[in-house]
């Protein structure tokens, strides 16, 4: 089974989705399970993980709907406040649904350069192991260093960084992305998802090898058994179609065999999330 291990659903509104500026105005649309999966067929995929895209329990909700109704949305990584006296009722509401398998917050986007680390925020993290829940990592590769000291408290938390931290491939910087990567990688309960690369690329003039080096450091890093492949769709269709950003990953992959092919395109999702 081929995975596209993170995409997004959403019914649009300019409030709700405010990060959706003019230069993304593709984005301002409806994108739901029937745009998808014509682009899952056509690229050889057979299933996808959909990822929470507002911080909110409605969201959460309507993603798991989803998912009961469509068959090929094997899984949602959705939100809770983690940092809520609440949280575990929140999980207990979800938690006879084998389709949510991790949360994730938009860590990001906070203020606070050192949110990973915030008291509340780690005692919520603390609870998703008892409630077989993985933990997606989204941050810039300023937050990696506080992100090494984040893992670090829960050797038993499964975790996966999203997007490869977002490397500054328009730049083409590699020396401290790199170092930092390196030793993030360390911790053998974190994997990483080879997506959204095309969108920290130049979204005009990008190439294929621009990227692959910062493939070529995820692998080094890595492995080949905690790496999946991953589509950030539909915020991927800003700088490519979703067929060329999958395409990407499994041309880099062609001179794997197929074992490690088979890994990165299905098979460590589905060992990551116990699918």
């Amino acid at each position: 089974m081929r995975i596209d291990s993170h995409q997004h659903f959403w019914r649009y509104t300019p409030h709700e989705f405010d990060w959706i500026d003019e230069s993304m105005a593709v984005l301002q649309r409806d994108f739901l399970p029937a745009d998808l999966q014509p682009e899952l067929s056509r690229s050889g995929f057979d299933a996808c993980i959909a990822v929470q895209a507002r911080q909110s329990l409605a969201e959460t909700r309507w993603l798991l709907e989803l998912a009961a109704s469509c068959p090929f949305i094997i899984g949602v990584v959705g939100w809770v406040d983690l940092r809520s006296p609440d949280l575990r009722a929140q999980l207990a509401e979800f938690a006879g649904n084998p389709k949510l398998i991790g949360v994730r917050h938009i860590v990001q986007s906070e203020p606070d350069d050192r949110f990973l680390l915030q008291p509340e925020f780690l005692r919520g993290v603390g609870l998703l192991a008892e409630f077989g829940l993985t933990y997606d990592v989204l941050i810039y590769p300023k937050h990696l260093a506080v992100a090494m000291e984040f893992a670090k408290r829960f050797p038993r938390q499964r975790f996966v960084l999203d997007h490869l931290a977002k490397p500054p491939i328009k730049t083409r910087e590699l020396r401290s992305w790199e170092a930092s990567i390196r030793e993030l990688a360390r911790l053998p309960n974190l994997f990483c998802k080879l997506s959204g690369l095309v969108t920290e690329a130049d979204w005009k003039s990008w190439k294929p090898e621009h990227i692959f080096l910062y493939l070529d450091v995820a692998f080094i890093c890595f492995g080949t058994e905690r790496l999946m492949i991953g589509s950030d769709w539909p915020v991927c269709t800003v700088a490519a179609p979703y067929s060329e950003t999958m395409n990407l990953v499994t041309e880099y992959l062609s001179a794997y065999p197929e074992s490690v092919r088979d890994a990165v395109l299905g098979g460590n999702a589905k060992q990551f999330w116990k699918l």
